[in-house]
């Protein structure tokens, strides 16, 4: 759980969710865009166009189409971030809850964190596979002449590949999300264990931001390879009668590996893990925050 004071209702828990989840994405975006666009790039990537890393993407995406460019994309980001980030908190309390009843446990420990997260992660995917391919293919400079917009790409897949295309990836997204969510409420727990309990509300404030930045680059080390697959997979426009290169998780994990290294699975780790590293710290500073406002509110009415 994000925090071990009483919890809110459901409401309250979204309300927060989205607040923390649209505030990281505001400030991180341009990071995720860069993100994926090295994790498009198959091989060594050659020409004019290719990126040999973070801040020569970030150079050319400026120099070549515009600052407004590292915001492409990010309508499908910010709808998705109430329901995702909602579903991340409210269903880590759940799922923690679950589990405490199910083991006899009256509180967390570090293996029930962990289970919990990959848990939450899971059940998070379902929510988000749809706009993180929306995203996926407006990022990708390929399709840049190729979709007007949101809404014209969701069209255009439907159209094109069919309904069921718009959750193409959910396997990887699956993975994706087990293993980040893990990586980071297991971190969560683990490093407020460790560090000495805050006296102040800037102390807690210090406290949230460490183990929310611990735990989303934790989160990150152990996600990345899946995060390069299912990048590959939603981009990947599925034709009849054609078995896409990029199809399930671990054998494109396999097939990455082998054509282009193991560091290949590691492509756009940077940009990942400089924003979701912080991001994490921010989510969870933000989201604790909100719900501290929150309870202080309900206290007034009452």
């Amino acid at each position: 759980m994000a925090s071990e004071k009483a919890p809110l209702p459901f409401g309250y828990t979204f309300m927060a969710g989205a607040i923390a989840g649209v505030s990281e994405i505001l400030v991180m975006y341009p990071l995720d865009v860069v993100k994926t666009r090295v994790q498009l790039q198959t091989g060594k990537g050659a020409g004019a166009d290719a990126y040999t890393g973070m801040l020569d993407c970030f150079q050319k995406i400026i120099r070549n189409e515009g600052f407004s460019r590292l915001y492409r994309g990010i309508t499908a980001p910010i709808l998705m971030e109430a329901p995702k980030r909602a579903t991340k908190f409210a269903a880590n309390d759940k799922w923690g809850k679950f589990y405490r009843d199910l083991f006899g446990q009256q509180t967390m420990t570090q293996s029930l964190s962990v289970l919990t997260g990959a848990s939450a992660g899971a059940t998070e995917s379902f929510v988000v596979v749809p706009f993180e391919l929306v995203k996926i293919r407006l990022q990708d400079k390929a399709s840049a002449g190729k979709y007007n917009g949101m809404v014209d790409v969701v069209l255009k897949t439907v159209r094109n590949e069919g309904i069921l295309a718009m959750y193409n990836g959910l396997e990887a997204t699956l993975w994706r999300h087990i293993l980040w969510n893990a990586g980071y409420f297991g971190c969560i727990f683990q490093v407020r264990q460790l560090i000495p309990k805050a006296e102040t509300k800037k102390g807690q404030t210090v406290n949230d931001i460490i183990a929310g930045t611990v735990g989303g680059t934790v989160g990150t080390i152990l996600n990345t390879p899946l995060d390069v697959v299912k990048s590959r997979i939603q981009n990947t426009v599925k034709v009849a009668g054609q078995t896409p290169k990029y199809n399930w998780a671990w054998p494109a994990v396999a097939t990455v590996a082998r054509e282009e290294g193991f560091g290949a699975l590691y492509k756009g780790f940077i940009p990942k893990v400089l924003r979701l590293g912080p991001g994490g710290g921010i989510l969870l500073v933000v989201y604790t925050g909100v719900m501290d406002f929150f309870r202080k509110m309900r206290d007034e009415k009452a």
